[in-house]
């Protein structure tokens, strides 16, 4: 089995899914002769052609609009957000009419609205943002957030599968990064289901994403220095969260930290610690702590985003605050 990275991981996913399925097809700026911003659909037009393929203009409202419309009449469009910053643009579009669809006239969503995502590269406050809280509270969407090869794979292809709308954040910083081997056949990651990444006894660390690597790298400090056996909980997830094992890692460690690139204020760390608090408040030995980026756009010089942004040091200093009680 070779190893592929989680950038090869996605565009696997998208061929599969397009030679699996004829309804199956792709638009974005540029994803055509170009192959994306950062290369995920190259090869895509010269396999499919220009009619499953399709380059855009730079409206990010449009191209939602017109794959909702698609949609409905049953084809399964994947839209890319050349950056996912720019999804604020077609936010009024997903949010008052995608993702209400079925509820006010019994229309299906099936698209996927994917796009690169977060920080830790330099790219300032328009290129590196984490939006995903921004529709966490909007019924009718689903949220899917991977940090691993093998779950971009499989989570894009539930997605692409999905009679719902899915947003697809796919991390930039691991795009080329990370890299796994994956077995040939149909890999499916289910929506909605939590992983262990890490097994542990003392602390639990609750995280998605580009963090999630962090975190890990934080827990094997911690066992190795101070003897701490700490459990991570990848949410691959985001909506629906999974309430059971994030129950399940409370009820196992009784200490809870989480950890998220996202912004401090209205991060989905407050959305867990208020189901913490309401499913599992008298399993907590100590108060659910949150590590997060600080409530400020993004810098680009790299000693400030450093600052700005969650970091390994940070992790292993909230593991043993949790500790300590």
């Amino acid at each position: 089995m070779p190893e592929i990275t989680y950038l090869e991981g996605i565009r696997q996913a998208l061929f599969e899914e397009m030679e699996r399925d004829e309804n199956v097809f792709c638009l974005g700026e540029d994803i055509g002769a170009y192959g994306g911003a950062f290369k995920v659909t190259e090869g895509l037009l010269s396999k499919f052609g220009e009619e499953r393929v399709i380059d855009t203009p730079v409206s990010e409202a449009a191209i939602v609009g017109a794959a909702a419309g698609a949609a409905h009449m049953g084809m399964r469009p994947v839209c890319e957000m050349q950056f996912i910053d720019f999804i604020s643009c077609g936010y009024d579009m997903l949010t008052n009419y995608v993702a209400t669809a079925r509820y006010r006239a019994m229309l299906p969503c099936p698209m996927v609205v994917r796009g690169p995502s977060g920080g830790y590269v330099r790219g300032g406050p328009f290129h590196s943002q984490n939006p995903e809280a921004a529709f966490l509270h909007t019924p009718g969407l689903k949220i899917v957030y991977p940090a691993t090869v093998s779950d971009a794979k499989g989570l894009l292809k539930s997605a692409i599968r999905d009679d719902d709308c899915v947003l697809f954040f796919e991390h930039k910083y691991l795009y080329r990064r990370i890299k796994e081997e994956l077995a040939e056949g149909d890999h499916l990651v289910p929506i909605g289901k939590a992983r262990i990444a890490r097994e542990g006894a003392d602390v639990s660390v609750i995280s998605y994403a580009a963090t999630l690597w962090k975190v890990l790298e934080a827990a094997e400090q911690c066992e190795k220095e101070d003897g701490l056996s700490v459990e991570v909980v990848d949410l691959r997830t985001l909506l629906p969260l999974d309430d059971d094992a994030i129950v399940a890692t409370v009820k196992k460690t009784n200490r809870v930290l989480v950890v998220h690139e996202d912004t401090r204020t209205g991060g989905i760390a407050g959305e867990i610690t208020a189901r913490i608090n309401e499913l599992a408040f008298e399993w907590l030995d100590a108060p659910v702590l949150r590590i997060t980026a600080a409530d400020v756009p993004l810098p680009y010089a790299p000693s400030l985003e450093d600052y700005v942004l969650p970091q390994t040091a940070d992790i292993v200093r909230g593991i043993r605050r949790l500790a300590a009680y």
